[in-house]
């Protein structure tokens, strides 16, 4: 979109060199005549001539943004202007340089560079906006908090200082300059509670909502309104109110006592980026820009350095790649048009299946299970969900009425005769699951893909019934379905590429990450975590107190405690997954005696949160301990040396085909946090590689400092 009366220097780069198509980010200067006279304006556009992928900030792109500045001074104009190229703002520093530092000067100096540039927006002698036309994450929002004035697009789908979801800090004025903008409060909940929440971000209307930005347009002509806006601005007939927030010393002391609860929540002290931001946070109360800005730049000095910003790099890079395209997937021209799906069994994980499905295909869907009772619930539950999606505005009307009559049920497998891809869900046995299949697969077409979401079954063995084999694939998604982003897609010796295109072809379609691996017990992510829980069960049977036990693990940050997991998941899930591994693997996987008894005893809750962890009435007497109990820092140990060993095996038996599909599983599967790199880097860098392995599995500096 062009401003309206471009009088000088349109598309000219300020440096005087024509912009080139290279992805280096660079400032884009025009002069423009504001309407209604105020007098001219410098409008600086941030672009990396590729329209598909955010913009960044390198020292390149510094220097340019720099230089337009300079000749935004010379040019006489009334105020000065940011913006981005169409849906982007801004994306922030440059990971992938960052990532590549190995010296703290260096680091040091990113972080100065910085200050030194954005710094100019707020003390230049007119007043300076920022247009945010779009996603504005990290730097790239610390940019726009430099400026006099924002507005904001109520498109722009991301805004947000992820910093601490990386392993770092908002290094470029934001611990400054935000809690003065929006409040204490507001600020801990964006720098803190946001970035810890696996990088939740804000929209435009949010953005304006919380006071980042002073007005939100709409995006179809944004531009010409920021303009007006701005002319409104400087002849004064708008006047811009903030200070309504609460910045009083009790309000500051509260929002940091808040963000060192969500920090202490979330990463359980493993982490140093958040406790530095509240640290930075505490200091901007009283700190001038001057003292504020210089520790910002320590603390990124020393964080761009640390292990645990690397191995967040890593993991940052390895999941966005995934994310993109599979390690080892057939050709995409191989998949098959999917044009209807079956699911078989209506329970909650089938039911989730079939929401999933339908939103994100918006193809027919039929449910079949045994009877009508169960089939009418797992309706109910998609109708549910499909309702749901209508009140939070990502379904309009005629979307919700569409999808209600795309999605049917049925007790005939017959149902699904037309179908191009079936999944089954049902019971978590083996014979359950084949018998299921050799009456389902005479009713379907040849070509139809036979998907299953075993989470710890053969499916080489449950392909063994079918007439041919090669349609079947393990599809094996996590729960709750709706969130969680990983697919692991298991082939068996006989599954054919076309199938496995179709899967993969599918998983993009459900906007979820798939990971090839070959079809072994559990796969990955489940062997793997089963192998920690059996670990932290062993040391419980020992007679390790529980709630030692419940906070072992804290250095690792995990989201949540061993058992807290296996309550949410289910013991009696977590049962089924150790006996199936306990079968494949006798001398690592044992059953612990007390997860019988969980089980037994109907699975009560074992400990609950109220101010102090606590066990739980209900849990009184249901575990039969010994009398040797280890020390939490024996059992963190025997957790690394186990996952070491685990992943090693899951590696040598070509389960998985790189360290970085391991540690992409965990992430997304999981939700181990990215500070541990997923985990191999965490292994290396405790030593647990070496002592279990003999060797490190990552090379040193791919996701450490060194």
């Amino acid at each position: 979109m062009q401003p309206p009366s471009t009088t000088t220097g349109t598309g000219r780069e300020a440096e005087g060199r024509p912009a080139k198509q290279d992805l280096t980010t660079r400032a884009l200067l025009r002069v423009v005549d504001l309407p209604g006279g105020p007098g001219r304006l410098a409008l600086i556009t941030l672009d990396n001539g590729d329209p598909r992928r955010p913009t960044p900030l390198s020292p390149a792109a510094m220097e340019s943004l720099s230089a337009a500045l300079d000749e935004a001074e010379r040019a006489g104009v009334v105020a000065v202007a940011l913006t981005g190229k169409p849906g982007f703002f801004c994306a922030g520093a440059d990971l992938k340089r960052i990532g590549e530092l190995r010296e703290r000067s260096d680091a040091l100096a990113t972080a100065t560079q910085g200050h030194e540039v954005f710094r100019r927006l707020g003390e230049m002698s007119v007043p300076t906006f920022a247009y945010v036309n779009g996603l504005a994450l990290g730097g790239g929002l610390e940019l726009a908090l430099h400026c006099t004035y924002r507005t904001v697009s109520t498109s722009a789908a991301a805004l947000g200082l992820p910093e601490c979801y990386l392993g770092l800090v908002p290094g470029w004025g934001g611990t400054f300059l935000l809690p003065h903008l929006i409040g204490p409060d507001a600020a801990v909940d964006v720098m803190i509670g946001n970035a810890l929440a696996n990088n939740r971000t804000l929209r435009g209307a949010q953005a304006a909502q919380v006071g980042i930005a002073d007005v939100a347009f709409e995006p179809a002509d944004f531009l010409e309104q920021s303009l007006r806006w701005t002319s409104q601005v400087l002849r004064g007939e708008v006047t811009v109110e903030r200070g309504s927030a609460d910045r009083s010393d009790a309000a500051w002391e509260a929002a940091l006592a808040k963000g060192r609860a969500l920090a202490d929540a979330r990463v359980h002290g493993a982490a140093p980026a958040p406790y530095r931001a509240l640290d930075l946070i505490a200091l901007a109360r009283t700190a001038d820009r001057d003292t504020a800005f210089a520790a910002e730049d320590e603390a990124l000095g020393d964080l761009i350095m640390s292990d645990e910003a690397r191995a967040s790099i890593y993991a940052f890079h390895l999941v966005q790649r995934f994310a993109k395209s599979a390690d080892g997937a057939p050709p995409k021209e191989l998949a098959r048009k999917v044009t209807k799906v079956g699911v078989v069994g209506a329970g909650l994980m089938a039911s989730q299946l079939a929401l999933l499905f339908l939103h994100r295909l918006k193809v027919p869907v039929v449910l079949t299970d045994l009877d009508d009772a169960r089939v009418q619930k797992g309706l109910g539950f998609v109708r549910a969900g499909i309702d749901e999606l209508h009140a939070k505005g990502r379904l309009s009307a005629d979307g919700r009425n569409r999808l209600n009559a795309l999605v049917s049920g049925s007790t005939d497998k017959a149902a699904m005769a037309d179908a191009d891809f079936v999944i089954e869900a049902v019971f978590e046995d083996l014979e359950v699951k084949r018998t299921m299949l050799r009456e389902l697969e005479p009713l379907l077409r040849e070509d139809c893909v036979i998907a299953t979401n075993t989470s710890s079954l053969s499916v080489t063995a449950m392909s063994e019934v079918l007439t041919r084999p090669e349609r079947m694939v393990g599809f094996h998604f996590f729960n709750p379905v709706a969130v969680l982003p990983l697919v692991e897609v298991a082939r068996t010796p006989a599954t054919d590429d076309a199938t496995l295109a179709t899967a993969f072809a599918v998983g993009r379609e459900l906007k979820k990450t798939c990971v090839l691996v070959r079809d072994a017990p559990a796969f990955v992510v489940n062997r793997v975590s089963t192998r920690l829980f059996c670990e932290v069960m062993r040391a419980i049977d020992e007679g390790m107190p529980l709630l030692d036990a419940e906070h072992a693990l804290d250095p690792l940050g995990l989201p949540m405690s061993p058992l807290r997991l296996a309550a949410l998941v289910g013991p009696a899930v977590m049962l089924h997954v150790a006996e199936s591994l306990h079968e494949a693997f006798p001398d690592r996987f044992a059953v612990s005696p007390n997860l019988q008894r969980w089980v037994d005893a109907g699975s009560p809750d074992l400990v609950t949160r109220k101010g102090a962890v606590e066990l739980t009435p209900q849990a009184e007497g249901v575990f039969v301990q010994g009398r040797s109990a280890v020390s939490r820092e024996e059992l963190l140990q025997r957790v690394q040396d186990a996952l070491a060993d685990e992943v090693g095996l899951v590696l040598d038996e070509g389960v998985a085909a790189s360290p970085q599909e391991v540690d992409v599983c965990l992430i997304l599967g999981t939700g181990h946090p990215l500070f541990l790199g997923g985990i191999t880097p965490y292994l290396d860098r405790t030593g647990a590689s070496e002592r279990v392995r003999g060797r490190r599995f990552l090379p040193p500096g791919v996701a450490s400092a060194g």
